[in-house]
């Protein structure tokens, strides 16, 4: 069955960003967002400033980095920032000194378990330098030798700027995707999450939606924290339900993380479309938290929003390494991802809350709703319209009354249309 989404162009634009230096707030993000306005001109690039305040927390300065390398006293090249950007400890400082090995190692970091991968580490809040490395050639390194770094950074007051979309629907109620741009080379972690949101955007703001939708793409934690800082309070009123998208790039099967409250529309709709599908799933706690839920679901904040991810962050070895790369994830997972995120938004977009119109049951046979002939099949198919007729109160959503007949949401749509139209139903959407 074709799908409505393309992972081979959503794995394209993958490769397109992967090589991008992206960190918290620099040139990278911005190259990165105007790719993605590229792909959809409906993604407005807005910004914070460099100072600002925002809740407990402070707008970082730009960085930028032009170079990096060590070399030994021969003058042999041990690692360059032009090979993969992972080899500098994001958010270095500027660095152009002779030093010891023993200096040298505090500040070159590996992965002994993983010799052949290079790690990813950040110092994004207290100025320090630093370079990563493979855990093999680290340990090739002369001891006795001396050792130049190099780093050629700047931190510059600018814009920490991020991506934002409104696609407005019927309802001023609005679900929220939020995903973040603030790593660099990582397929996983990084693209995939902005990738099949950009993909979901394409998909939404082509059809008649009931909710609007708002997307978010910022750099995770003090993205979340300066936009809450801003709008919390119209986002705690217009919020009906939302996902954080990320690592949603690999086969791997799907994790389920909940909000903080856990019986929100969010956690409904996923658990029920999950657990309706083929594969098995992942299910996790609050306290498995990791990403921008933990600020969207904050006290006091209280937006009910979840995750649906595949290998979650920090459950798969590739993780923040250079491992987590291009052959890790796959259009086939890319494609699946944004099938299912796009159908956990649907039951959303169509739950409602159903009410009979009549006491006692309705005649069916009349409104051509009785078939002519008896089958095991017919019977069933009444069965079901009865069912839904009588769990039709006005008080259950149609989530919970297709869980209560033992049906995925999805195959009772039709029997919903045909009894609202024969006057049957009326609904109230949530």
């Amino acid at each position: 069955m074709s799908s409505i989404f393309d992972g081979n162009q959503i794995y394209k634009w993958a490769k397109d960003l992967f090589p991008i230096c992206r960190s918290i707030a620099g040139p990278g993000n911005k190259k990165t967002l105007d790719y993605l306005r590229k792909i959809n001109k409906l993604i407005e690039m807005k910004h914070f400033d460099s100072g600002e305040q925002a809740f407990d927390w402070t707008i970082p300065n730009e960085w930028h980095i032009n170079q990096a390398w060590i070399k030994d006293e021969k003058g042999n090249e041990i690692i360059n920032f032009k090979n993969h950007n992972l080899h500098v400890m994001n958010y270095s400082a500027p660095v152009d000194k002779v030093v010891s090995f023993d200096e040298l190692s505090d500040k070159l970091f590996s992965i002994p378990e993983m010799p052949n991968s290079i790690p990813y580490v950040t110092s994004y809040y207290t100025e320090d330098w630093g370079f990563c490395i493979q855990h093999s050639k680290k340990q090739r390194l002369d001891k006795k030798s001396k050792y130049h770094v190099f780093i050629d950074s700047q931190f510059i007051k600018g814009k920490m700027h991020y991506g934002e979309c409104l696609i407005k629907g019927r309802s001023k109620k609005e679900i929220l995707l939020s995903t973040y741009i603030c790593h660099p080379s990582m397929a996983n972690n990084e693209l995939s999450g902005p990738l099949v949101t950009t993909a979901l955007i394409n998909k939404i703001s082509s059809q008649n939606n009931f909710f609007s939708y708002r997307i978010l793409f910022l750099p995770e934690t003090i993205g979340s924290i300066a936009y809450l800082s801003k709008f919390h309070k119209k986002m705690k009123s217009h919020t009906h339900g939302g996902f954080v998208i990320t690592c949603v790039g690999d086969e791997g099967k799907f994790s389920y993380i909940p909000s903080r409250l856990g019986n929100t529309i969010s956690d409904r709709a996923a658990l029920h479309v999950l657990s309706n599908q083929k594969e098995d799933f992942q299910k996790y706690t609050w306290s498995d938290r990791g990403s921008d839920e933990r600020q969207y679901c904050a006290p006091g904040i209280d937006l009910p929003i979840a995750s649906v991810t595949r290998s979650k962050y920090g459950e798969y070895n590739e993780y923040h390494t250079s491992d987590d790369n291009l052959n890790f994830i796959s259009p086939k997972g890319l494609q699946g991802s944004a099938e299912l995120l796009y159908k956990i938004t649907s039951v959303i977009e169509k739950n409602c809350k159903p009410k009979t119109q009549f006491l006692c049951e309705p005649m069916l046979g009349k409104r051509g709703l009785y078939p002519s002939q008896s089958t095991l099949d017919t019977q069933q198919a009444v069965q079901d319209i009865l069912d839904i007729i009588s769990y039709s109160d006005g008080s259950k959503d149609l989530i919970e009354i297709a869980q209560l007949i033992n049906k995925p949401v999805w195959e009772i749509y039709d029997m919903i249309d045909q009894l609202i139209q024969k006057d049957v139903l009326q609904v109230e959407n949530e």
